[in-house]
């Protein structure tokens, strides 16, 4: 027999948060290259935060061959109805031909915090 056990506590809430929020991660070869993603997506309120992450050493099948990079990996804290204008800056400013761009839904958080993902992304 299953269990099922709530991830929300009582503390923290959703406030009407479930399939809003997303964290979506990117890697790129190079920290400027991270950078420069992360500029066009705060200059377009795409995202409240992104976090870039050096040093990710990434293993993945390429044209039928295992590859090996190092890489930076982008942590993008935004909401889902950002999500298409969002996937295409990243392809038009990422130089890798099939850029890693997926979203992870937020399912709870500290309701401050989500509040100001809202206030910043909304911000004319």
């Amino acid at each position: 027999m299953v269990t099922v056990v709530s991830l929300i506590s009582p503390e923290i809430g959703l406030s009407g948060m479930l399939g809003t929020h997303v964290l979506v991660m990117v890697t790129a070869p190079k920290r400027e290259e991270a950078e420069r993603i992360t500029r066009r997506l705060l200059d377009g309120n795409l995202a409240a935060c992104v976090n870039i992450v050096s040093g990710i050493k990434s293993l993945f099948w390429w044209k039928g061959e295992i590859e090996e990079a190092d890489e930076c990996l982008l942590l993008i804290k935004t909401r889902l109805d950002k999500m298409d204008e969002l996937v295409e800056v990243i392809k038009q400013t990422h130089s890798y031909t099939v850029p890693e761009i997926i979203a992870i839904p937020i399912i709870a958080g500290n309701k401050d915090y989500v509040k100001w993902m809202d206030q910043t992304i909304e911000r004319p």
